[in-house]
């Protein structure tokens, strides 16, 4: 609702108030763009009103479907849980899914064994999406269930592989020069090789899973 009405609503005062702002204008000898306001402050009554408010309310429609495309869905059958978004669609049978929570703004579902199976960007009131998981067999965690198992990852940790150490170095990289897609694969690259990464402060946490 916030999306598809407030930038609509907005963009028809704005327009409305900048019409409404040539008067003001045109008695202001010094005020910039006064050719402009005077082709504003000429359009006939109330026609110009209701074209400014028409105008603003069609752009902010323009915005919010830009804003709306962005934005993650979550779509839940009996068979499985699919979340979307744009260049993103990560379809995860329903059977796999043990529990989903919140961690930040991302909406993580994890495995049986604790594995990840995804993490992406959400925006939406949990009150709104748990009750539907609950519904078709899917926990809901209000915290990471396994939020003390993380430990802080550093150069060349003895309990991490050198091949997972170098990918960890190649990922700490990515997030110093802010490199979101790189970040996600070498995530993804991460999880193949058994372990769970999160973010806090552009510093990697990690766990393992069998």
């Amino acid at each position: 609702m916030a999306v598809w009405v407030v930038p609509p609503v907005l963009g028809a005062a704005l327009l409305l108030g900048i019409d409404r702002l040539a008067d003001l204008v045109m008695r202001t000898p010094w005020a910039p763009l006064r050719a402009v306001f005077r082709f504003l402050h000429d359009l006939p009554e109330p026609g110009a009103s209701i074209g400014a408010s028409v105008v603003g309310a069609g752009a902010g429609l323009v915005l919010a479907g830009l804003i709306a495309a962005e934005l993650t869905t979550v779509r839940v059958t009996p068979a499985e849980l699919t979340v979307s978004r744009p260049g993103v669609r990560r379809v995860v049978p329903r059977g796999e899914v043990a529990v989903a929570f919140l961690d930040g703004d991302r909406l993580v579902l994890l495995g049986h064994t604790g594995r990840e199976l995804a993490r992406e960007p959400f925006h939406l009131s949990p009150e709104r999406l748990a009750p539907v998981l609950r519904e078709h067999g899917v926990g809901w965690a209000e915290r990471d269930p396994y939020g003390d198992a993380y430990r802080r990852w550093v150069p060349d940790t003895p309990e991490v592989p050198a091949a997972a150490n170098a990918i960890f170095a190649e990922r700490q990289r990515a997030l110093e020069r802010g490199d979101e897609r790189d970040a996600a694969e070498l995530r993804e690259e991460l999880g193949r090789l058994g372990f769970v990464v999160r973010d806090r402060r552009r510093r990697q946490q990690w766990r393992a899973v069998s």
